[in-house]
């Protein structure tokens, strides 16, 4: 589930991952990556482990913190 640009509050949103998406438990725009802490709009996020409930801001970044 994605929120628009218009809908919501400005600020973190806080989620829930599942294994195909996520469900938004509270209204924001963004969400802080794990890795860098970097900010990434709610459109923008495609990066996320459901294990450790966290999202990641690039392919790289996910990989690296979830490796072995």
């Amino acid at each position: 589930m994605l929120m628009n640009k218009n809908s919501g509050s400005s600020g973190e949103a806080k989620l829930q991952y599942g294994p195909n998406g996520f469900r938004v438990l509270r209204a924001g725009q963004h969400v802080f990556c794990s890795a860098s802490g970097v900010p990434i709009p709610l459109d923008e996020l495609r990066y996320w482990s459901v294990e450790y409930q966290e999202a990641y801001a690039s392919a790289e970044l996910a990989t690296e913190r979830l490796k072995p």
